[in-house]
């Protein structure tokens, strides 16, 4: 469209993203399907002279601090243009209004991709242009990071960019910018008939609180250690209509943080999942690729694979680059989590997590029994209880094998006074859980045993033939009394870890073999990701949780149970000497 000089480039990237011209990976092409489909939206109006505006003014005004461009020249001082996936991501931020008004459709943002791909210096660049395109509502714009030092770095990239446009008030400016220990802002209090206010701030929500912005922009997340450090700023734009929350980062090494939890919800939106139509979503990872035993991996060697997860693929980020670090991290095993994490976008557990969690979820995915065909299938069941303190996160399962694959069914119990607090102190999709039928909530300030009983009796009424319950002596008195009275039979497992350690090895074994099934249960999968394991000279086993506000029971209480299994097996195989 020659009207708008940016049209062809943000929907040639949509279409090229699409149809293949650009490699990219599922949820950057779920994304531009999305832009496209919702394009043809009736629900939507799409007027681009925002977004024009807002490129214009980046690559107008604003020019390159430090770095140099692909053949080594220096590009401090040159005009910064964006790329197309920059303008693509403005388009759909600024393009799409509620139908018949003047309001964005969104009013939060995720950009997930990897290092080195102009993220920093865009999230500064589009911080100014937001601000002097809102200027008549009074814009107000923070920039957060969890560490002061990060947000200085966009802090610096715009103050440079003030005083490099002589716009500095010290030169005759509009601009007034205050850098000292106490306050770093950037304020314009009379420019073309508005006011625009920038502030850089370490995100402490332990300090802070009574914020009032239009826009807000948090990088690097992944660093994030609580949601009220990401939620304070999103709070805090309630008095404007067309405000935005821009989240900006990298993967991290906690598959279960802050940014984790984002990302995952964020796909889920992707994929149809859950509806939320206010949020832009643009994810840059590495996919997994399959093997011909149906194993998943990341074939990181592969410039196929590093292309897909990175934007800026020969443009800021080299690919020879890329495939030196790819070797490194091939040949020197230390190098490859951040390899993973920052040049690949994938998120990998600290160092101290056991189980590869890609191998897991492979395992899970090849099967796709419902509860119903569970119960009618002729497995024997075993049970396991982890009970905690009466307060906290309780886990129970069943444990069976059909033919030579081992299948886990899981449920956690929790007090609903709890699972407010620890969702948000400890990042756990509580909630999420409940609603997919992982968890119960319970109602009282405690857990009340009556509860898991409950469970064990309503699969028992489904069908599931259980042989006997596993349970952890501890807190466990009203739980076993209760279980026998309804007709179970009970056994006492020792938490000796050498006791365990069979189970353990059990299930790792059938992980790798690809013959282990949770049915999808993502509170079970949260619980993996968090077993932390160490191996004595005699190949025992001592695990515990990586971190002491993650969570391990459902884990736990499925080792239980598979031991009850492994007992079974053992006493029918000498039963069977015996008779022979």
């Amino acid at each position: 469209m020659a009207k708008y000089e940016n049209w062809d480039i943000a929907f040639g990237y949509a279409e090229d993203i699409i149809n293949g011209k650009r490699i990219a990976n599922k949820y950057r092409k779920k994304a531009c399907k999305r832009f496209l489909d919702d394009y043809n939206n009736e629900k939507y109006d799409f007027d681009p002279k925002d977004a024009e505006f807002v490129i214009r003014i980046i690559e107008k005004t604003f020019c390159h601090q430090q770095g140099e461009d692909k053949y080594g020249n220096s590009l401090r001082g040159s005009p910064f243009l964006l790329m197309p996936f920059h303008k693509f991501i403005i388009y759909n931020l600024l393009g799409f209004k509620v139908k018949g008004t003047g309001i964005n459709r969104f009013h939060e943002c995720l950009i997930f991709i990897p290092r080195k791909n102009v993220k920093t210096s865009f999230a500064g660049a589009l911080a100014y242009a937001l601000g002097i395109l809102n200027r008549l509502s009074g814009s107000k714009i923070y920039v957060v990071a969890a560490a002061l030092k990060q947000t200085m770095e966009t802090f610096e990239f715009v103050k440079y960019n003030i005083q490099n446009m002589g716009e500095d008030d010290a030169d005759g400016g509009h601009f007034h910018i205050i850098d000292n220990n106490n306050e770093h802002s950037i304020t314009a209090e009379n420019i073309a008939g508005g006011m625009v206010e920038l502030n850089a701030l370490a995100a402490n929500p332990d300090v802070q609180d009574s914020f009032n912005c239009n826009v807000a922009i948090a990088d690097e997340i992944h660093a994030f250690k609580k949601p009220k450090q990401y939620n304070l700023f999103k709070e805090a734009m309630k008095a404007y209509r067309n405000k935005l929350m821009i989240g900006i980062s990298t993967a991290g090494d906690d598959p279960n943080g802050f940014l984790a939890q984002r990302v995952k919800y964020c796909k889920r939106v992707l994929d149809k999942e859950i509806e939320d139509e206010q949020y832009f979503i643009f994810i840059c990872e590495a996919d997994a690729t399959k093997s011909e035993d149906g194993t998943e991996f990341i074939d990181y060697t592969n410039p196929i694979i590093h292309e897909m997860a990175n934007p800026a693929y020969n443009e800021s980020v080299q690919a020879e680059d890329l495939m030196n670090d790819a070797l490194q991290a091939q040949n020197d095993p230390q190098q490859r989590k951040d390899f993973f994490a920052k040049s690949l976008n994938v998120f990998t557990a600290a160092i101290e997590t056991y189980f590869d969690m890609v191998i897991v979820r492979s395992s899970d995915e090849k099967y796709n029994w419902t509860l119903d065909e569970l119960a009618k299938m002729p497995i024997v069941w075993y049970g396991g209880a982890d009970l905690s303190k009466m307060h906290d996160l309780t886990g129970v399962a069943l444990h069976g094998r059909y033919k030579d694959v081992d299948i886990s069914i899981t449920h956690a119990f929790i007090p609903v006074a709890t699972a407010h607090i620890k969702a948000e102190e400890d990042n756990i999709p509580f909630f999420w859980w409940k609603e997919k039928g992982w968890l119960t909530l319970c109602n009282s300030a405690v857990i009340e045993y009556e509860e898991p009983v409950k469970w064990f009796i309503e699969m028992k009424k489904k069908g599931f033939k259980i042989k006997w319950v596993g349970y952890d002596r501890r807190y466990s008195r009203e739980f076993v009394l209760k279980m026998k009275k309804a007709g179970f039979k009970m056994r006492d497992q020792s938490q000796r870890y050498t006791e365990k350690t069979e189970a353990f090895r059990e299930i790792e074994n059938k992980y790798i073999e690809q013959k282990f099934y949770y049915c999808h249960n993502k509170a079970y999968e949260y619980c993996i990701e968090n077993v932390k394991a160490i191996e004595d000279s005699d190949d025992f086993v001592r695990f515990e949780k990586v971190e002491k506000t993650h969570r391990i029971d459902l884990f736990d209480a499925d080792v239980i149970a598979t031991k009850q299994m492994l007992i079974d097996i053992e006493k029918s195989q000498k039963a069977s000497s015996w008779f022979e």
